[in-house]
């Protein structure tokens, strides 16, 4: 700018000779040329210079607030954190799900609450691995790890994972600490990460105050097994290191304020929140967006079941990008039906859409919903509403009961785990459900005296649903399929109450409103939800989403022979697969032998993409088999593994040639495909258990054997 300025300095000497000489309408003229040109050059300098504080025109005041809070950034150091908070527990959480989560802040209340311990609950992530070694040994550390794929820990876990795992010359004598695993008996590596993790503090001198707990969820006894390991936890504290209990009455942790003075604009009504726990997170995940459904339609036959292919349009967002095998999570909402009575049982209809401020009561308090929002916000959107009770959440609703009847009613279902096992086999109770049928006998009374504090912190928060991509990014880079059975679980055989999936169910209501035969239909169970999302967001069927990357992947060598095993909705990833594959040898590549198993119950009903995939067994001239097992169809149930054993030879011949094998599907069937494998392998190559455990985990760890599977 300097340079210019000079030089139009010295063209304005050079022009003084020629207006001296010059007419004096040409000269006025001239001077108003100069004067524009003065004045076009100075802009932004002496005039027309931009406003510093614009922007806060737009700024949201809740941002700018939680901008400057950040500011102050938060020690790494776990032993630090303690002291500064005046802590002397801490319940480290390693969450994928977020039930791990839920446990730790649950545990952290009630340990306060009960022995009036300060405890902190903490994000493995939000601490560096290391500065747990740096505890003294009057502090005590409690680890809730789960377990999920391979024996994998999840994201957050990855930095105690690499330090447990790859320093060899720990010293941890002062650490005294307990652990408890999150595990599904289904799956192979049952609870691997907490047994570990366990096993590398002892060898580092850390003292454990009690055996190891595992939660079991293939049976549905996660919530059991945690209250059998807390009550074992707290006689520790109790009898070894001399806890004192005392009445236990509800202590918030944070505050909820109704607030006039914000508008919509300041609000969260809807939109999800983008949680990522560490750099690892953030580079497995693409931003959350509203994706429009282009195609949607029902791929089962029979009348009572419901299995939906979607299609999702990326066009208008460049930055997001799926490959071949990723996971999709959508985000669903509670129904209506659920919302409206959680907010009639509590005495909130009318203040439903009065703003609130949430403000945790110490700076190391964290929750998991949005703020600002609304009540009816946070139920609808940011809150599962529709999870089924505990006896902890029974017992502790006690104390705010309406009534004499209501309090006995909660204290005697809470405490009894046999007659809590019965009622919940015979209703499926949520915290709306549980209110209505505690105060039965009064269909005006309404349970006002919970404070919302308490609701935020003890229903989870709503998570979205994960489903395998069912499309080839090569075949279709902007537009991604998934394909989702709708849940709708019978609660029990003698029952006609059905549980039902809340995405999925989700799902199928915008597929009724979008695709109806003759116009929009109703849901078949006469679910309705806010489709069109807050301020229309959602409007013309869309639904909020955001791509996970996958390690289950085609091999990189598209001539390398694979094998796919997969049951039900399990067929998704290998639809894309087969879509790549075929795409590839319309180029002129060559494509290696491919073999796919495939179960459901019954050919005329559930065969998903059947006369797609029969066109693919010609497209592919010979290289494609498929082979299925059909579970309903003859008087004996044929399934996956059985097809597996009768075709041992094939199988063992393609997996001595390299053939990468894939699973997916439920962590059962997958279970039980492994052990017929195994045998298998053992017999033809004449191995025993040692050799073949060596050949299961090279397989594994070169990704030759691969499962994409769930409980």
């Amino acid at each position: 700018m300097a340079t210019t300025l000079l030089s139009s300095y010295v063209s304005l000497n050079g022009l003084t000779d020629f207006a001296r000489s010059a007419p004096a309408d040409d000269v006025a003229v001239l001077g108003l040329a100069l004067v524009a040109s003065a004045g076009y050059l100075l802009k932004g300098i002496v005039w027309d210079r931009p406003d510093p504080y614009h922007y806060t025109w737009f700024e949201r005041p809740q941002e700018k607030d939680s901008a400057a809070r950040n500011l102050q950034k938060e020690t790494r150091n776990i032993a630090q954190k303690l002291e500064e908070t005046h802590k002397d527990i801490v319940v480290f959480f390693g969450s994928q799900s977020g039930t791990a989560e839920a446990f730790a802040n649950r545990l952290a209340r009630e340990i306060h609450l009960r022995f009036g311990i300060g405890t902190l609950s903490a994000d493995l992530s939000d601490f560096d691995a290391e500065t747990i070694g740096l505890l003294p040994g009057n502090k005590v550390a409690i680890f809730i790890l789960s377990t999920f794929g391979e024996g994998d820990p999840s994201d957050n876990t990855t930095g105690l994972w690499e330090w447990i795992t790859k320093s060899p010359h720990l010293s941890l004598s002062n650490l005294r600490y307990v652990a408890f695993g999150l595990g599904n008996r289904n799956y192979k590596y049952y609870n691997r990460v907490v047994d570990v993790v366990a096993e590398a503090l002892s060898t580092a001198g850390a003292r454990s105050l009690l055996p190891i707990g595992r939660a079991d969820d293939s049976n549905g006894a996660t919530e059991e097994d945690f209250m059998e390991w807390k009550d074992s936890l707290f006689e520790i504290f109790i009898k070894n290191l001399k806890y004192k209990e005392r009445e236990s009455t509800y202590e918030p942790t944070i505050t909820v304020v109704e607030d006039d003075s914000l508008t919509p604009i300041d609000l969260h009504l809807g939109e999800p929140l983008e949680q990522r726990h560490n750099s690892k997170a953030s580079i497995l995940e693409s931003p959350v967006r509203a994706l429009p459904v282009v195609v949607s339609k029902e791929l089962f036959t029979s009348s009572n079941r419901n299995c939906l292919h979607m299609e999702f349009n990326l066009s208008a967002h460049p930055e997001i990008k799926y490959n071949t095998g990723d996971h999709v999570a959508l985000f669903g909402s509670n129904p209506d039906v659920e919302v409206a009575r959680l907010l009639r049982v509590l005495g909130l209809t009318d203040r439903k859409d009065i703003p609130i401020s949430i403000t945790a009561m110490e700076s190391s308090t964290k929750f998991s919903v949005p703020t600002p929002t609304t009540m009816h916000a946070l139920f609808r959107h940011y809150l599962e509403i529709g999870a089924p009770v505990s006896r902890d959440l029974i017992l502790s609703l006690c104390q705010f009961a309406p009534s004499v009847s209501a309090r006995k009613f909660l204290s005697s279902l809470g405490a009894n785990k046999d007659a809590h096992a019965e009622l919940i086999r015979s209703k499926h109770l949520n915290l709306g459900r549980l209110l209505e049928y505690a105060a039965s006998s009064d269909a005006n009374t309404t349970w006002s005296d919970i404070p919302f504090s308490f609701i935020i912190e003890t229903l989870p928060p709503l998570r979205p649903r994960y489903y395998s991509i069912s499309s080839s990014s090569v075949v279709q880079a902007r537009q991604l399929s998934v394909t989702a059975v709708v849940d709708v679980r019978q609660l029990h055989p003698e029952s006609e109450e059905r549980i039902l999936g809340l995405t999925s169910n989700y799902l199928l209501a915008l597929k009724q409103s979008l695709h109806g035969e003759g116009g929009p239909q109703p849901h078949p169970h006469g679910l309705t939800y806010a489709l069109d999302g807050t301020n229309d967001a959602l409007q013309g069927g869309k639904v909020f989403a955001q791509i996970r990357k996958s390690k289950f992947k085609l091999p990189v060598v598209a001539s390398h022979p694979i094998v796919m095993v997969a049951a039900g909705t399990g067929i998704a990833p290998f639809r894309g697969f087969l879509q790549e594959r075929a795409r590839l040898q319309s180029m002129g590549r060559d494509v290696g032998k491919m073999v796919l198993f495939f179960g459901c119950r019954h050919p005329d009903e559930d065969y998903l993409y059947k006369e797609e995939l029969e066109n693919m067994v010609q497209a592919f001239q010979g290289k494609l088999q498929i082979i299925t097992a059909f579970s309903r169809q003859g008087p004996r149930k044929v399934y996956v593994q059985d097809r597996i054993e009768e075709l041992t030879d094939e199988v063992t011949n393609l997996l001595q040639s390299d053939a990468s094998f894939y699973v997916c599907g439920s962590a059962a069937m997958a279970r039980e495909v492994a052990k017929r494998v195994g045998e298998a392998m053992k017999t033809a190559n004449g191995w025993d258990d040692a050799r073949l455990k060596v050949w299961s985990e090279r397989a594994k760890r070169t990704n030759r054997w691969q499962e994409d599977v769930w409980g």
